[in-house]
């Protein structure tokens, strides 16, 4: 009785060790995957960068799009709808963000490329997307986006024939901004 009643209380044990375990991994998994996905550029996410190679010979499109959740009083799109550029080559385009009410509002944009495996090949050295910006009732604001196209884009065979690259944001109103905190 007592083997029976110790084997019992090692699986229990086991048991709950393992769904501390499940849960712990369920917290972890979308931090994890951020990074995975930031260190690989899978899904359509850009790497970050601190500056361009240099241009090489040849060209690729690359357009711009902006959305706006519905929560947000704003009205936000590019200032341009694409560009022609040389990989490796340094671009700085603008974005522009309108607040329509009168009071303070807080957004943070998420971003992402299509087709998703020029992602890791979408390089930004500057974008209003890693910060929260805060416009005041009415304001205007041109927001940079300083990225290069790595020319590796031309040497992967799964990457080589894309003609052009659509650089997405949306915007979400931030409930608990860090700016107020």
């Amino acid at each position: 009785m007592t083997s029976l009643a110790q084997k019992n209380r090692t699986v229990g044990v086991r048991a709950a060790l393992f769904g501390l375990g499940m849960l712990g991994l369920a917290f972890a998994s979308v931090p994890l995957y951020r990074i995975f996905c930031q260190v690989t550029g899978f899904g359509g996410t850009t790497m970050k960068a601190e500056a361009a190679p240099g241009a090489v010979a040849g060209q690729i499109g690359v357009r711009f799009d902006a959305n706006i959740d519905p929560r947000l009083p704003w009205k936000f799109e590019p200032e341009q709808q694409t560009v022609r550029i040389h990989p490796g080559g340094r671009t700085t385009i603008y974005y522009k963000a309108t607040n329509y009410t009168a009071r303070r509002t807080v957004g943070t944009a998420t971003f992402n490329v299509s087709p998703t495996q020029a992602g890791q090949y979408f390089s930004k050295i500057e974008c209003f997307c890693f910060t929260e910006q805060v416009l005041k009732g009415g304001e205007s604001v041109r927001m940079p986006v300083v990225f290069y196209v790595d020319p590796k884009l031309r040497e992967d065979p799964d990457t080589r024939d894309i003609d052009e690259i659509t650089l997405s944001y949306t915007f979400y109103p931030v409930e608990n901004p860090q700016s107020a905190r």
